[in-house]
């Protein structure tokens, strides 16, 4: 039989070739089609079936399949997934594949997990630093630019893993020795069937859990820590105060005292905190860290781009890029970190309610509102502030600029995917940053 890889992004390519790679009969698809994914598929020796029939082509095959492997862009309504669930074929993500394969190796290298609707790459890079700091040979993957199947054979002896609800919607058997869930909104509703389907998938990342594991949640989340109380592991918390793992005197610390001051952090939002306290946590509790190595990898730590990055001063107001605040509740965390805002947010939804996007008005100097979800963003701010829509990059930056006053911050943090004007977040929020610093070179002229 053979092994239905469905889906040929990033995560997709690196299954297909995991598999075929191990000896699998692979058949690769895609619901479009592409000269590039021909060639893809003649590499490995794999069967390809592409265009909008490809769906219809798997069901009606399914029974010569084994196992479906969906890339993370393939939702749970696609179907060729409903096929799958219907003829009684195994679905698994990569993930799942890549910690079997650990498995079956007979020396499984230790795992920490990370999921959450927001922070969870910083969370789990951080945690990869700390690793590394304590003397391991980390890797940071899943979720993050690099699938996990990809570095198996590579010669790491841990792994932080970020675990997006599409990975953790199929898994099984994935365990870690220490994971943290570290927060909850409502998010990939375009993916998951619905709120309910979306919280069950990031609470699988204990569902396998054994009383030698560590559950590390937020401890101002109580729904979170139940789940976390109801699994096989041990539970500790996080959060600004109140917690085991805490800010205290101005520092980081944790059940056996201090970890870093706030101060040797390179930057101390309150969502930095959180995530370096979550870091910390899996770290320490799994014991594969130590203090000296964690507090010297967060002092070190430089933040990912498109996430608060400072771009340029421009006539006493400060821009922002936060591309990658791809919901409301992440946008969230940067609206909350400044007093006085002129925000660009739109693109194109996840079926989400943006309204609470205007939940802080006091801090709300202007909304420029751009792409698909333009209307949307105008309803969610009318009568909290002036809005205007532009209709590029280039004019909402420019409108920004005209709302804004000096000591004001213009934060891109648009609340959407960037799917309707660009490729991917990364794309946008280059895209904001170039348009500002010509700002600042027209100034010098």
């Amino acid at each position: 039989m053979s092994v239905l890889v469905y889906g040929l992004a990033v995560a997709g390519r690196s299954t297909a070739r995991f598999l075929a790679a191990r000896g699998e009969s692979v058949v690769v698809a895609d619901d479009r089609v592409s000269r590039d994914y021909e060639e893809f598929a003649k590499s490995i020796g794999a069967e390809l079936l592409s265009g909008p029939d490809a769906a219809m082509a798997c069901a009606r095959r399914m029974t010569e399949f084994s196992l479906v492997t969906p890339s993370p862009g393939v939702p749970e309504t696609h179907p060729v997934i409903v096929s799958a669930e219907r003829a009684g074929v195994e679905i698994a993500s990569e993930i799942e594949l890549a910690y079997r394969s650990e498995e079956a190796s007979g020396s499984p290298r230790p795992i920490v997990a990370i999921t959450g609707t927001d922070g969870k790459t910083t969370t789990t890079l951080m945690a990869a630093a700390m690793l590394s700091a304590s003397g391991h040979k980390a890797a940071a993957v899943g979720n993050t630019e690099t699938p996990w199947v990809e570095v198996l054979d590579e010669a790491h002896d841990a792994y932080a893993v970020e675990c997006s609800s599409f990975r953790l919607h199929y898994t099984k058997e994935f365990r870690a020795v220490a994971a943290t869930w570290l927060n909850l909104a409502p998010d990939h509703l375009d993916w998951h069937r619905d709120i309910d389907s979306y919280r069950r998938a990031k609470e699988r990342i204990w569902v396998a859990a054994r009383d030698t594991d560590v559950a590390v949640a937020p401890i101002r989340d109580a729904s979170i820590v139940a789940s976390a109380r109801s699994s096989a592991a041990r539970v500790v918390t996080f959060g600004l105060e109140g917690a085991d793992y805490r800010i205290e005197h101005d520092a980081l610390v944790g059940p056996r005292g201090r970890i870093v001051d706030v101060g040797q952090l390179g930057r101390a939002l309150p969502h930095d905190l959180t995530n370096a306290l979550a870091a910390s946590a899996l770290v320490l509790e799994s014991g594969l860290g130590t203090v000296e190595g964690v507090a010297n990898a967060l002092s070190r730590y430089q933040h990912a781009p498109h996430r608060i990055q400072f771009v340029a001063e421009v006539d006493g107001v400060s821009y922002y890029n936060d591309s990658k605040a791809t919901s409301p509740h992440a946008a969230q965390a940067a609206l909350g970190s400044f007093e006085r805002i002129v925000l660009i947010a739109g693109g194109k939804n996840k079926g989400l309610d943006l309204s609470s996007m205007a939940s802080q008005p006091r801090r709300m100097r202007g909304v420029v509102a751009i792409g698909h979800s333009a209307s949307l963003i105008e309803s969610a701010f009318t009568g909290v502030c002036d809005v205007v829509r532009a209709e590029s990059m280039e004019h909402a930056v420019h409108a920004a600029r005209r709302l804004a006053e000096p000591g004001d911050v213009v934060l891109l943090s648009p609340g959407c995917t960037s799917y309707d004007w660009y490729s991917n977040y990364g794309e946008r929020g280059d895209d904001f940053a170039r348009i500002v610093n010509d700002l600042t070179k027209e100034n010098t002229k």
